[in-house]
């Protein structure tokens, strides 16, 4: 397993976000989490990449202990993550925002990661864009630029959260399009969304979270015809 989440617990005061969620990832396979705003899903995140810690529970990554691991060092040992509301570094240009995250992120040497970041250019579509300061991106190239600064960490895993979100329908087939490229590559993925046909296209199981305890996990259809999770999530009476 790539990745195992065990029990993990975590608490505000007496808002209970996550209440003893389990899961596990292969290596290659894509995990869909799905479930109501509010529900845990974004927090799970926080506690994979190290943003906060649990205060039970494990979570081990490669077979390593991430308890006590500072979040830039998961970082380096592969986890590679987007957040909901892109935040690059609106002053550089996309370029030097994935020079930067492949350099500090991924290690590299400046001429190494001048040579990733035109790939990863290239394979998120933000070529002609290159040049440009990023806080002047639309929507669809800001979500580009999160998860191009993410491949840039040169990550084993991908953790994606609500990279569709906001964009049209045409905007969010493209993206799903890049992600499925990078699918093929081999990295595994972990993709929150409420965009749920972009979701069910490329995920190979989904979880879905309600109060922060796990309601539903398994193969996509099979989870999405579950009475309990069409009645939380979907709002359809069984």
């Amino acid at each position: 397993m790539l990745l195992v989440v065990d029990q993990v617990y975590k608490s505000y005061g007496a808002l209970k976000v996550t209440q003893g969620v389990s899961f596990s990832v292969n290596g290659g396979e894509t995990l869909g989490i799905l479930g109501p705003n509010g529900a845990g899903k974004t927090t799970l995140f926080n506690l994979i990449s190290g943003d906060v810690r649990p205060e039970s529970g494990s979570i081990r990554f490669l077979g390593q202990e991430l308890g006590g691991v500072a979040p830039h060092l998961r970082c380096r040992a592969g986890i590679g993550r987007s957040y909901q509301v892109p935040h690059p570094f609106g002053n550089m240009s996309v370029f030097e925002n994935l020079v930067t995250a492949a350099c500090f992120g991924g290690q590299l040497s400046e001429k190494k990661a001048w040579a990733l970041a035109a790939e990863i250019l290239e394979k998120t579509g933000l070529q002609d864009h290159a040049n440009k300061a990023s806080g002047g991106l639309t929507l669809l190239n800001r979500k580009r630029l999160e998860l191009a600064r993410a491949l840039a960490t040169k990550p084993k895993l991908l953790l994606l959260d609500e990279i569709a979100g906001g964009l049209t329908e045409h905007e969010a087939h493209e993206l799903v399009d890049e992600l499925k490229r990078i699918k093929a590559e081999g990295v595994t993925m972990i993709w929150i969304e409420h965009v749920v046909h972009a979701l069910m296209s490329i995920a190979d199981r989904l979880l879905v979270i309600n109060f922060g305890e796990k309601l539903a996990e398994g193969e996509p259809n099979a989870v999405m015809n579950d009475p309990d999770v069409q009645r939380v999530y979907m709002g359809i009476e069984a």
